[in-house]
């Protein structure tokens, strides 16, 4: 519902609160007439966009953590967890309240308890509101950007990582079975077999180097091969038993239809993947999109995301954009990075990425429109 329909619900006691905050000057005793001072006020640009450019930094990771969500009602319980999230910096201050920036937010007209018995624990954020936070916030946050020319030497992988996992599945049916190590990895011959027959080429991690990453296999992996084959273990593709890795039905059967992965199918794996430890990176990827239309430096778009990016464990803030999201998105085919003289490393986000990210790619054996997944599915790890 858009907000004129959720002040038309509300009771006369939380549009007054909502009035005072925007100091609408009408007949406090009239719902009629404070809905329509409201509305008339609060809806106005420059007012609108002023209370935007007032919000503290807090503020905006938590509006951020709504925006781009599908679902339209959240419990009391998480959102008072997305404000904590939205704290970086853990201080021990007996006066902060979670609930102080939702309680802010509903004076703000912003979000708006449900109106039926099922829903009036539930709250919700107008429709019309969401996609003017998003305008305005994309506006502030274009400012900050440094746009540059089409560099001369730039990597697009486009859907190299679906021909990728076919070629992996295509090694394992050649070689039967592969046998695995007591730390259930392939040994190091097969896999340094396997990352030759790649469109991307990767160097194999070293015996002894620490790692830090997020999958299953990340620690004897290098990255984009990593990603590939927890992929195809968590899509039931291969399986690891007896300490041997083979084909599982499923993937067999890829291989007789010639039937290459959904690059959609193979992001949503993604997010789910690093959901976990990048609670907002759906939200982060939609920013992307938003922003990386041009060519733009990684310098100042990372400047506007990491703000945005809770570090985890080893990873800062930086680390994460710049490793775990844009290069991963990179090997998805969603963005290309390209090196500038002047400006350093630079990035752009393909038409096939706006396509993935918006979910209206459709593969060609498909033809079926694909949509994000509306909820959010935690993989167990084992984060070394």
């Amino acid at each position: 519902m858009n907000l004129a329909d959720m002040l038309s619900y509300a009771d006369i006691h939380e549009l007054g609160r909502i009035a005072h905050t925007y100091e609408c000057e009408c007949n406090g005793n009239s719902k009629n007439e404070l809905i329509q001072s409201i509305l008339s006020t609060a809806l106005r640009r420059e007012i609108f966009e002023k209370h935007i450019q007032g919000l503290a930094l807090e503020d905006i990771r938590f509006l951020n953590s709504l925006l781009f969500d599908p679902r339209n009602a959240f419990s009391i319980e998480e959102l008072v967890a997305r404000v904590q999230q939205s704290r970086f910096q853990k201080e021990d201050s007996e006066e902060w309240n979670p609930r102080d920036m939702i309680i802010k937010f509903k004076k703000l007209g912003w979000l708006f308890n449900g109106y039926s018995q099922q829903t009036k624990f539930l709250f919700h954020v107008p429709q019309d509101l969401k996609r003017r936070f998003s305008d305005v916030l994309t506006g502030q946050f274009k400012q900050s950007l440094k746009t540059t020319s089409e560099p001369n030497v730039y990597r697009d992988e486009q859907l190299l990582i679906v021909d990728d996992i076919f070629h992996f599945l295509t090694f394992i049916s050649q070689e039967q079975e592969i046998p695995l190590t007591a730390e259930g990895s392939m040994y190091k011959r097969q896999l340094q077999q396997i990352l030759n027959r790649l469109s991307v080429q990767e160097e194999m991690v070293s015996k002894g180097t620490w790692r830090f990453g997020y999958g299953r296999m990340f620690k004897e992996y290098p990255n984009r091969f990593s990603f590939i084959y927890d992929y195809c273990y968590y899509r039931q593709l291969i399986s690891e038993h007896s300490q041997t890795l083979r084909l599982t039905e499923d993937g067999k059967a890829r291989l007789v239809e010639g039937k290459k992965e959904n690059l959609a199918e193979v992001y949503k794996f993604w997010l789910r993947l690093y959901k976990n430890p990048i609670p907002n990176v759906q939200s982060i990827v939609a920013w992307i999109d938003r922003l990386g239309g041009q060519w733009v430096t990684m310098a100042s778009l990372g400047d506007v995301l990491c703000k945005l990016v809770k570090p985890f464990y080893y990873d800062s803030s930086e680390s994460i954009v710049e490793q775990r999201i844009l290069q991963m998105m990179m090997h998805l085919g969603l963005i290309r990075i390209g090196e500038d003289q002047e400006n350093g490393v630079v990035i752009q986000v393909t038409k096939l990425g706006t396509k993935v990210i918006q979910g209206t790619f459709v593969a060609e054996e498909d033809k079926v429109v694909l949509f994000l997944d509306k909820e959010s599915i935690r993989f167990k790890e084992d984060i070394k």
